[in-house]
């Protein structure tokens, strides 16, 4: 095999690669990567473009994906809300400000809210308080106040109710 064949035959698969599909096979793909995960309409939209689909073809397969129930963004937002809470412990305020992020909609964002309850969101902040109060435990009494403080602001929770949590933590000590 000559050099020359080899990249040429490298071009015509590097060609192949970055070509455009028809409307059925961006559809027939979109349709698995969204089966595969849930996914957003600013996710969708953004592969669209990566696989240079015009802007025609890109409004119908989206429309499509959300008549068939592939692309539904409340089943999204709340989804996206459960897992960020239950998995990295989130707070409101991060899941909120990642939703927004992707361009949900505020009644959509009302919506995954509610699938925390308030009784969970609290029993997280306060063992994520006790645990954070723990692991700076050789710090002084500011300093140690200030690390939980921040790392809780990082992920997201509320300042009141952080401030309860840590006042509840150093009342015990």
């Amino acid at each position: 095999m000559s050099v020359a064949f080899f990249y040429e035959k490298k071009y015509i698969r590097f060609m192949q690669k970055s070509s455009s599909f028809t409307v059925q096979e961006a559809k027939k793909k979109l349709e698995y990567y969204c089966a595969y995960q849930e996914r957003c309409h600013q996710e969708v939209v953004q592969k669209l473009r990566s696989m240079n689909m015009i802007p025609q073809a890109i409004d119908i397969i989206v429309g499509e994906l959300i008549d068939e129930n592939y692309l539904n963004e409340t089943r999204f937002a709340q989804g996206f809300a459960r897992g960020k809470f239950r998995i990295k412990k989130w707070g409101k305020e991060r899941i909120v400000r990642e939703l927004k992020f992707r361009k949900i909609s505020p009644f959509n964002i009302k919506i995954a809210l509610k699938e925390i309850s308030t009784e969970d969101y609290l029993a997280s902040l306060t063992e994520l308080a006790e645990r954070f109060w723990e692991a700076n435990a050789t710090k002084d009494k500011y300093t140690r106040k200030k690390k939980v403080i921040d790392a809780l602001r990082y992920r997201g929770w509320e300042s009141s109710l952080i401030f309860d949590a840590v006042a509840a933590l150093e009342s015990e000590d």
